[in-house]
């Protein structure tokens, strides 16, 4: 298939974007990378790994150096059956790292579904949110609209305490895609000036669920918003694989990925920036060659 054009709108500059009558306009062809940094102890692939601040802001400068489009900083564990965290404490763990971001090459993401650690990531220098409640808190919808910056809606049936436990849908594609339309609607009616959709997989999905909206994938790229796809080192590759332990399923990581980016995903939401931008780079000469 052709390599797709994608792009992001920002009402404030943010790190290599283009000033346009419409705001400040991110573009890229074909598939990008959002570099992981887990500032968290229980992280399900690295965690406490990056828990020191210093750690976490050298591993987002690593990941930006490899060619991460976003670095997408996460301050409490989302793992299937993980205790939440109070506003405070994920805010001591972010705030720390974003003062020590702040001339960083790569557009910064924060991962949080509370209302008020976003509003102050945004006010300590983010540049987008990462809300895995996928909008359904009006609260933060509001606060991005106010700050008017991109925002990655993303499914979950479910919380994550409780989401794997008995994941159930008539029809997981549409009632996926269907969810994420109506998401986006609401976000640009409200003045978010751009939206990533992201499905979900492992939030509240089996692995028949998983596998079935990486197939069905084009129905919700047909939206014509940037698709987002966070495969990396989750369940559905040691399932597939074998392969107990989330370090050791990158590769499997990255074919998911190459299938996801066949499907016309935009981005690609990994923990191995430099492995995943060696097999894109790859993949995309291959599609140009074939007149994409």
């Amino acid at each position: 298939m052709a390599l797709v054009t994608h792009g992001l709108t920002f009402m404030h500059p943010v790190p290599g974007a283009m000033r346009t009558p419409d705001g400040y306009r991110i573009a890229w062809r074909g598939v990008a990378l959002m570099g992981v940094v887990n500032i968290t102890p229980d992280s399900f692939s690295d965690g406490g790994r990056y828990l020191a601040a210093t750690a976490a802001v050298a591993q987002a400068r690593a990941l930006t150096a490899q060619g991460a489009l976003i670095i997408d900083l996460g301050a409490e564990s989302s793992r299937p059956g993980a205790e939440p965290v109070s506003a405070e404490e994920e805010l001591a763990r972010l705030l720390p790292v974003l003062a020590g971001l702040r001339d960083l090459a790569a557009l910064i993401s924060v991962d949080t579904a509370k209302p008020a650690v976003a509003e102050a990531a945004l006010a300590a220098g983010a540049h987008l949110i990462n809300d895995i409640g996928g909008l359904r808190k009006q609260a933060m919808l509001e606060v991005c609209a106010r700050y008017r910056v991109p925002v990655v809606v993303m499914h979950m049936q479910g919380e994550p305490l409780t989401m794997q436990q008995a994941p159930h849908y008539h029809d997981v594609v549409a009632e996926v895609t269907a969810f994420l339309a109506a998401a986006a609607e609401r976000a640009l009616k409200a003045g978010v000036p751009s939206v990533i959709l992201d499905p979900g997989i492992g939030f509240g999905k089996t692995l028949a669920h998983n596998l079935a909206l990486l197939r069905g994938l084009n129905r919700l790229v047909a939206l014509g918003h940037p698709v987002l796809v966070g495969v990396s080192r989750k369940r559905l590759i040691g399932e597939l694989t074998g392969v107990a332990e989330p370090s050791g399923r990158d590769l499997g990581s990255i074919a998911a990925g190459l299938y996801a980016a066949a499907q016309g995903a935009g981005l690609l939401r990994v923990h191995k920036v430099a492995e995943h931008t060696q097999a894109l780079k790859v993949w995309q000469a291959l599609q140009r060659d074939n007149g994409g």
